[in-house]
């Protein structure tokens, strides 16, 4: 295959390219897979292994793509100034917000009503950007102790609990309580992304573009990505183990040894925990450090994605919903019954809908390549036309 040079960094674009595509295995299990508006993958009393890890391997997915995207912000603007950069993360927060409430609502429920308005990762990574276009006027050093602080701080929130639709408390399932705010009978709306970790996971990843300026070294950069995947590793697991702080659940002894590692690693994401994030992050760090060197027909196939994200996003999602609504009518289901309405959510009209995880994996499968060939006509199309400032929003 036949890249267009770019001056991206390429170990960068593969990563996101790799949680990219792990990301649609989530989201076809959950149009899919059977049971799914009846159990959750993690509740382990009714889950299984394989599923359990089907689940976890997709928390990957948003911690790193939001991280990432602090780190194109540092690189995006050591090529403007200050102004510059602010103007675009701020314009571009308001736009992924925008996109988040009409397109992707819309793509994912098929409902013109919007009755259940779901504030998700778009809509997170477009408030964090709001905030990071104003922090980033301080020095590096105060930005990296203020991500530091709400990463490794903000678990000491999880006490303060707010009820209710006053404006008290709407901000603050914002910020850290993920909630779902009734209007009406018809009509509500799931803030399942509060913003104040991922503000901080976001800071964070600005600081590591650091790593990554031309004139930095190379070899310095992998010597600081590995010290920080394995302390990330590291702390997650001294963390977990004395089981007092870190994550919202703590980890309990369970019906056999397979269950209480499961407990262990069922971290929570809603809001992204500690624990949660130093699990994804550490990780994504080391592959980082691997994949740096690394130049293959793999490594370009992931990169296709990796560099058209949002257009890959929005594709996707799409793509599965169709899916799904065939395969309602294959099972004898109504296809309307895909227009994920209130009351279908409410009423039980889809409990006895689904496949067995094989075929989730499966459909899986056939989403990615499906999608390839788009992915990779847009991705030349972005790099053959810099000159149209627009597409840097899309």
């Amino acid at each position: 295959m036949t890249l267009v040079k770019s001056t991206r960094i390429e170990s960068i674009d593969i990563l996101r390219g790799v949680v990219m595509v792990i990301m649609a295995l989530d989201h076809v299990r959950d149009f899919f897979h059977y049971g799914l508006f009846l159990t959750n993958p993690t509740d382990l009393d009714t889950t299984t292994p394989i599923l359990f890890f089907t689940r976890f391997i997709t928390h990957y997915c948003a911690p790193v793509f939001v991280f990432l995207a602090g780190t194109s912000a540092f690189l995006y603007g050591n090529k403007k100034t200050k102004p510059k950069l602010f103007k675009f993360l701020f314009t571009r927060g308001l736009w992924l917000i925008f996109l988040e409430i009409t397109l992707n609502n819309l793509l994912w429920k098929f409902d013109i009503t919007f009755s259940r308005l779901i504030l998700q990762v778009i809509w997170a990574i477009g408030l964090s950007m709001i905030a990071l276009s104003f922090l980033i006027f301080l020095s590096r050093k105060v930005i990296l102790i203020i991500g530091f602080i709400i990463v490794t701080g903000h678990n000491l929130l999880d006490g303060i609990v707010m009820q209710g639709n006053s404006f008290r408390s709407i901000a603050w399932y914002i910020l850290h309580q993920s909630n779902i705010i009734t209007i009406n009978s018809t009509s509500d709306i799931g803030i399942f992304y509060p913003i104040l970790p991922w503000i901080g996971l976001m800071v964070l990843g600005y600081s590591l573009g650091y790593f990554y300026q031309k004139d930095y070294s190379p070899v310095l950069r992998k010597i600081w990505l590995l010290r920080l995947g394995f302390g990330a590793i590291l702390l997650f697991f001294i963390l977990r183990g004395i089981n007092i702080y870190g994550d919202l659940v703590p980890w309990t002894t369970q019906k056999n040894t397979t269950y209480t590692i499961l407990s262990f690693f069922n971290v929570t994401k809603y809001p992204p925990s500690l624990a949660y994030i130093l699990i994804t992050i550490g990780p994504s760090l080391l592959f980082l450090y691997v994949i740096e060197p690394v130049k293959n027909k793999v490594t370009n196939f992931f990169l296709v994605f990796g560099r058209v994200p949002l257009f890959y996003y929005f594709m996707h999602i799409l793509v599965i919903h169709l899916f799904a609504i065939i395969g309602v009518i294959n099972l004898g289901g109504n296809w309307q019954d895909m227009i994920l309405t209130k009351d279908v959510f409410s009423s039980g009209k889809l409990l006895n809908y689904g496949y067995s995880l094989f075929t989730v994996y499966v459909i899986w499968v056939g989403v990615i390549v499906l999608l390839y060939f788009p992915s990779k006509k847009y991705m030349l199309y972005k790099a053959n036309n810099r000159d149209k400032w627009w597409l840097s929003y899309l």
